[in-house]
C-alpha cells in the first residue's frame, strides 16, 4: 500500500516517541506535541445521559380534543370560521335553520303561559287560605298544579339549551314571544379550528359533525419504544425533539402495558413543554431521550474517544505527554459523546489529535 506524504510524516513522528506499554503512557515532548496538532480540552460534567433515540408523533391531548355538532337537525346557512382559524369559548361557528327548534320554542312559550296562570291562581289561593275563605285541601291542589307548571317550563327551558340556545336568547324569547329557527353553533372551549366537516346549504341530522376544534395550550409526543430498551425508560425522564434548538422539551408521563405485536415496541406518552408553536400536531418528530444521572458523567467530542479491542479510551494529558485511560461511552448527542470514568474533573484530554496519539499508543510507526 502506497503512503501518502502526511501520513509518512506522521509515521515519521510518532516514530520517535517513547511508549510505556504496561502504563499506558506516551511520552511526548513540546515539539511532536505542536507537529501533530494536538488541541487539549477539559471534561464538561452532565448530570443527564441520552438514552435511545426514538420517532414521535405530535398529538392534541385527548382531553383538549372537541368534535363540534348539529344539535338540531336543519339547513346549514353559514360557515363563519375556517381550517386554522383561532376562536374563543362562546364564538358563533355556524348557524343553521331548524324546524324543530321552532316547535321547541312554541312548546316553550306555552309552558310559560300556563305557568304565569298557574302563578296566578297559586297567589289568589293563598290569599284566601290566610283569609279562611277556601279549605286547605283545595290550596294544596293549586300548589301543586303551580310546581307542575314550573317543572314544566324548567324542562322545555332545558331543551332549549341543549338544542344549543344561550340564556341570554331564551330569555329574549321569553319576553318577545317571536319564534326564530335559527341556531347559532357556538364554540365550546378557546382554541384552534382543526377540521371542517360539513358545507354551507346541506341538511345535516342531529349531532351531524361540523368542525373539528382542539386547545392547544398542551400537546403530547406519542413515542413507539423497542421492548428490549424499556427497562431503561422510566416516568419523569426528559425529551429532547430534535430541530428545535432545545426550545421544545417534554417529559415521559405514561409508559404503556402492552406491547404492539406488529413492531414490537411499547407506547409511551411524554408532555411537551415549552414553545408549543415549534411543533405542529400531527407532526412526525424524532426524539431522545434523557435520564437524570446520581454518578459522574462528563461530555467531550466524539474524536476524543479512541476505539481498540472493543473498548473506548481518551488520553489525558500528562507531564511527560498522555495517558490512555479506559471510560466507558454512556450515550451521545450529536458530535458529542457522554462519558463516565476515573476523573476528578479537572483532567485535560486531547481532543484534536488523538488519532495520532492512538497510532503511537498501538505502536503504530514504531519501525521506519
Amino acid at each position: 500500500m502506497k503512503l501518502t506524504t502526511p501520513i509518512l510524516f506522521t509515521l515519521c513522528l510518532l516514530s520517535s516517541f517513547w511508549l510505556n506499554a504496561a502504563e499506558n503512557t506516551i511520552e511526548l515532548s513540546e515539539e511532536h506535541f505542536t507537529n501533530l496538532g494536538i488541541k487539549l480540552g477539559k471534561l464538561e460534567p452532565v448530570n443527564q445521559v441520552p438514552v435511545l433515540y426514538a420517532p414521535a408523533k405530535v398529538v392534541v391531548p385527548t382531553p383538549n380534543d372537541y368534535i363540534v355538532g348539529a344539535s338540531q337537525a336543519g339547513l346549514i346557512t353559514k360557515l363563519n370560521v375556517a381550517i386554522g382559524d383561532n376562536i374563543k369559548k362562546g364564538d358563533i361557528l355556524a348557524q343553521l335553520d331548524s324546524p324543530e327548534l321552532l316547535s321547541m320554542q312554541r312548546l316553550y312559550l306555552k309552558a310559560v303561559s300556563e305557568l304565569q296562570l298557574g302563578t296566578l291562581a297559586y297567589q289568589r289561593d293563598k290569599k284566601l287560605l290566610a283569609d279562611g275563605v277556601i279549605a286547605d285541601r283545595r290550596w294544596q291542589e293549586t300548589a301543586s298544579q303551580h310546581n307542575a307548571f314550573a317543572s314544566e317550563v324548567d324542562e322545555h327551558r332545558q331543551l332549549l339549551t341543549i338544542a344549543g340556545m344561550t340564556a341570554g336568547e331564551i330569555n329574549q324569547l321569553t319576553k318577545s314571544h317571536k319564534l326564530s329557527g335559527q341556531l347559532n353553533i357556538r364554540a365550546p372551549i378557546t382554541g384552534v379550528i382543526m377540521d371542517r366537516m360539513a358545507e354551507a346549504g346541506t341538511r345535516i341530522d342531529i349531532h351531524a359533525p361540523i368542525y373539528r376544534l382542539a386547545n392547544l395550550d398542551e400537546l403530547w409526543l406519542e413515542i413507539n419504544i423497542p421492548q428490549e430498551r424499556i427497562a431503561s425508560v422510566k416516568i419523569g425522564d426528559k425529551v429532547l425533539i430534535e430541530n428545535t434548538s432545545g426550545a421544545v422539551t417534554a417529559e415521559i408521563s405514561l409508559l404503556g402495558q402492552s406491547v404492539n405485536p406488529e413492531n414490537q415496541t411499547i407506547h409511551a406518552r411524554a408532555v411537551i413543554k415549552g414553545q408549543q408553536s415549534a411543533v405542529r400536531s400531527g407532526q412526525q418528530v424524532n426524539i431522545q431521550i434523557i435520564q437524570a444521572t446520581d454518578s459522574a458523567a462528563f461530555k467531550v467530542p466524539n474524536v476524543a474517544i479512541a476505539q481498540n479491542e472493543g473498548s473506548s479510551f481518551v488520553f489525558v494529558r500528562t507531564t511527560t505527554g498522555f495517558q490512555a485511560q479506559t471510560v466507558k461511552v454512556l450515550g451521545k448527542q450529536g458530535d458529542e459523546s457522554i462519558i463516565s470514568g476515573d476523573f476528578t474533573g479537572a483532567e485535560q484530554l486531547a481532543i484534536q489529535g488523538a488519532v495520532a496519539l492512538k497510532a503511537n499508543w498501538l505502536g503504530l510507526g514504531s519501525e521506519e
